[in-house]
């Protein structure tokens, strides 16, 4: 089964560009082990949400590492023509295969699977172009006061939060279209 987002752009032609956003950026405090509480707490909904909704088994990730490599990574494989894929095997990799998507063996693994040069992409993630391109899309997103993810703007102006339904992204596509 396909995401929300998928299905969207299949069905309503919607051009997807992606932007990067860090919930854990470098120097942030470690999580509180209340928060982490929390969080663990949450978890068995969203593996039955994930289950239920999307027809995804899901296994995420440790909560500690940053995303900031894979972000500039991202940027690389986006120059590339590989964006999509890259964001799909990330994606597959933490929330699938409880990977650690700070660790640069992982994503070096993961550009060699969807054909990019391994030896480039570890070059283009010292690189501070890809690095000040992910940093201008954090400062919009907080421009925007975004504070987590995943979040989807639509026509620069309205603000979707959360995971949502197929069936809310399309009232919001079909309003925003209306509009134009």
């Amino acid at each position: 089964m396909s995401s929300s987002l998928e299905r969207l752009k299949q069905s309503h032609g919607v051009a997807v560009g992606w932007r990067s956003f860090e919930l854990r950026p470098a120097g942030a405090p470690p999580i509180s082990p209340e928060y982490r509480a929390r969080i663990e707490a949450g978890r068995p909904r969203l593996v039955q949400m994930a289950r239920d909704v999307y027809g995804l088994e899901i296994n995420p990730g440790k909560m500690d590492g940053t995303s900031r490599a894979a972000l500039v990574g991202a940027k690389y494989a986006e120059g590339a023509g590989l964006g999509d894929a890259y964001h799909d095997a990330v994606f597959r990799a933490y929330w699938q295969q409880a990977q650690d998507i700070s660790d640069r063996g992982v994503l070096a693994d993961i550009a060699d699977q969807i054909g990019l040069d391994r030896a480039a992409f570890l070059a283009a993630l010292d690189d501070t172009a890809y690095d000040d391109a992910v940093q201008a899309d954090v400062d919009l997103a907080h421009s925007y006061g975004l504070g987590g993810v995943p979040a989807l703007v639509f026509q620069d102006k309205y603000l979707v939060s959360g995971a949502q339904p197929y069936e809310t992204l399309v009232r919001v596509t079909e309003q925003v279209s209306a509009e134009s």
